[in-house]
């Protein structure tokens, strides 16, 4: 992975989990932040863009992805699929269901700022 991908992907590290989601009346603040830090350590490098230009491996993931499917989204997580590893040695069933209170608060991504249009 190229320097300007890991210092995009850092900046996810430190940016604070309230300001990429919403609060969810279902989920503390601390389960949120817990899944946001394992979302970036597990999930970002194929989920999040690692540059304005480049595509994303795997699909966007925000709250729709996983209201009323939190259950598949836990098996799809733990099990994996062909282009995506299973997690199952890696993350606790507590830390699986932490990212998906997590990404139960991510805005749509489409929904974001409209970039100005080049001249």
């Amino acid at each position: 992975m190229t320097r300007r991908a890991w210092i995009f992907l850092s900046l996810f590290a430190v940016i604070p989990p309230d300001a990429l989601a919403q609060q969810s009346p279902n989920s503390s603040p601390s389960q949120q932040a817990l899944g946001h830090r394992l979302f970036v350590q597990s999930c970002a490098v194929c989920h999040l863009k690692p540059s304005p230009t480049a595509e994303r491996y795997g699909p966007a993931l925000w709250k729709e992805t996983v209201d009323g499917r939190e259950a598949d989204a836990r098996d799809l997580i733990r099990t994996g699929s062909e282009r995506m590893p299973g997690f199952q040695y890696d993350l606790q069933p507590a830390q699986i269901d932490a990212i998906i209170q997590y990404l139960a608060t991510v805005p749509d991504p489409q929904s974001g700022p409209t970039p100005a249009p080049q001249r």
